[in-house]
């Protein structure tokens, strides 16, 4: 009677520590702490109760709550100084912390590692021990360590499958053996989601998905590099919108990834109840007459198999999953390969900063048989430009010689270099450079976009009449990526071709190309 007693206490114990894990799984580690002393209390000091109970501690990733799982797994090496499990947990937790907040706790952590080479050299709960520190935890339900936990194991299942289906069967199984290992079920749960008709983008998308982020930022790079070269009139928006198009496909993993964690979860907090309810009859059965004992002792076994492999014995069937590495081989070579991507994109970017056209003022003192004037003084047409972007200005009227003082100008030129690689066609056309001719300066009669002005410039017209002296004029103004220029001149109906042909002379005869 005695062996039905302590058999059926043993498998009270093996049920609590599972609801313990399963809570603490699914995200209710104050429920678990609770449950965990109560059965402390109740049944007396347990190694596996004590790790459950500093685990659930550690799952708030809080400093005061590891300083609370130290002093649990403290008082459990008290009573099992050589249980495995409590020392690889404490190591885990030591080897977590850090070491200058918590130094003495860090270095607690070898200690502990040697200790348990030293009694369990090739257990499972060393090696867990040791990748601590080098892949990531499990124990929040919805943090990105999860999510990449469920990538990681979902994208290895169906790589090792030989069809996705035959991947979620396979996960189904594992979880069916272990109905309160969380990780197991979230496998279950994503591989089957993943595993249905028309999912086969989402599972390319999961398993391939470095490869497909380097393709969305190669095809957004080389879209950057032809606006910056070639194609100046493609807009950066353009590339922008690329590049979230085609990340598009990644929010729908992500809400087909988080409802399967949720399922999941739902699924751990179920088998939790069912075997909370189970729990109390079958302590009270190993009270039962011998004569029922041994039945119901076996009875206890196949029906409780399951759930004693859930909770950390041996599990028939169930694979040990590995740890998951923090970053993988082929994660770091793509993400050399995206450093190298933004390095091309931004030397690019700075070579064609540097490559613009360099020309030379001509600022001539008589123009053409006319005597110049200089005008920076008093009109400075270029104030719109920065300081950084202007190299060389000048601003000059010409009139004959012998011209009355407010004789009206044959030419006005105003021309300036420096930087202007970002200089566009719209901002000669919409008059980002120069204000446009207003009623108080004249009748405009029309305005039109030129073709080329000096030295391939864009350029656009507009002939008016001058306010006050009735003289027909012409305005040019032309731009490119090295220079900015405006002439004002006589032009008695004058056609476009004729407009344009003088104004591009007068440019050239202003602007000359830099010797190299």
């Amino acid at each position: 009677m005695n062996d039905n007693k302590d058999h059926a206490r043993d498998d009270v114990r093996d049920d609590v520590r599972g609801r313990v894990d399963a809570l603490v799984a699914v995200g209710r580690p104050a429920e678990a702490r609770a449950v965990a002393r109560t059965a402390l209390a109740d049944d007396g000091p347990e190694a596996g109760l004590f790790l459950a109970l500093a685990r659930a501690h550690m799952a708030e990733d809080d400093d005061d709550h590891d300083d609370a799982a130290e002093r649990v797994f403290r008082e459990g090496l008290d009573a099992f100084p050589d249980d495995i499990g409590l020392l690889a947990g404490y190591a885990e937790l030591c080897t977590h912390s850090d070491s200058m907040d918590r130094p003495g706790r860090h270095a607690r952590g070898p200690v502990l590692l040697a200790r348990l080479r030293e009694i369990a050299p090739e257990s499972a709960e060393l090696k867990r021990a040791e990748a601590a520190g080098s892949s990531v935890s499990t124990n929040a339900r919805n943090s990105a360590s999860v999510n990449r936990v469920q990538s990681f194991d979902a994208a290895r299942a169906f790589a090792e499958a030989p069809t996705p289906q035959a991947a979620a069967d396979q996960a189904a199984q594992w979880a069916a053996a272990a109905p309160r290992d969380l990780r197991l079920a979230v496998l279950a749960e994503t591989t089957a989601a993943l595993a249905a008709t028309g999912r086969t983008w989402f599972r390319l998308l999961l398993c391939r998905g470095a490869e497909y982020r380097f393709a969305t930022g190669l095809v957004v790079a080389v879209l950057i590099v032809l606006r910056i070269t070639v194609l100046p009139a493609i807009p950066y928006g353009m590339a922008a919108g690329v590049g979230l198009l085609l990340g598009l496909p990644f929010l729908g993993l992500r809400r087909l990834l988080r409802a399967a964690r949720e399922r999941a979860a739902d699924r751990i907090a179920a088998a939790v109840s069912a075997s909370a309810s189970e729990a109390a009859p079958r302590a009270e059965a190993g009270d039962g007459a011998d004569a029922g004992g041994d039945a119901e002792a076996r009875g206890d076994d196949e029906a409780g198999g399951d759930d004693e492999a859930a909770v950390g014995g041996d599990r028939p069937g169930v694979p040990e999953l590995p740890p998951v590495p923090r970053v993988t081989r082929r994660e770091y070579a793509f993400a050399g390969a995206g450093l190298a991507l933004l390095f091309a994109v931004g030397g690019t970017a700075y070579a064609a900063s540097l490559e613009y056209p360099r020309y030379d003022i001509v600022a001539h003192d008589t123009f053409r048989g006319l005597q110049g004037v200089d005008l920076r003084e008093e009109f400075d047409p270029f104030r719109a430009v920065s300081d950084g972007e202007l190299d060389d200005s000048t601003a000059r009227v010409y009139a004959a010689a012998d011209a009355a003082p407010d004789a009206a100008a044959e030419y006005l030129v105003a021309v300036t270099t420096g930087d202007f690689h970002e200089m566009r066609e719209s901002f000669v056309d919409d008059d980002r450079i120069f204000p446009a001719v207003t009623d108080q300066d004249g009748v405009v009669h029309e305005s039109w976009q030129a073709e080329t002005g000096p030295h391939g410039a864009w350029m656009r017209c507009v002939r008016y009449t001058e306010a006050g002296t009735g003289t027909p004029r012409a305005m040019c103004v032309w731009g490119d990526k090295g220079s900015i220029g405006m002439v004002l001149f006589t032009a008695a109906d004058e056609n476009h071709e004729a407009v344009e042909e003088t104004a591009r002379s007068v440019g050239t005869a202003f602007l000359r190309p830099a010797a190299d």
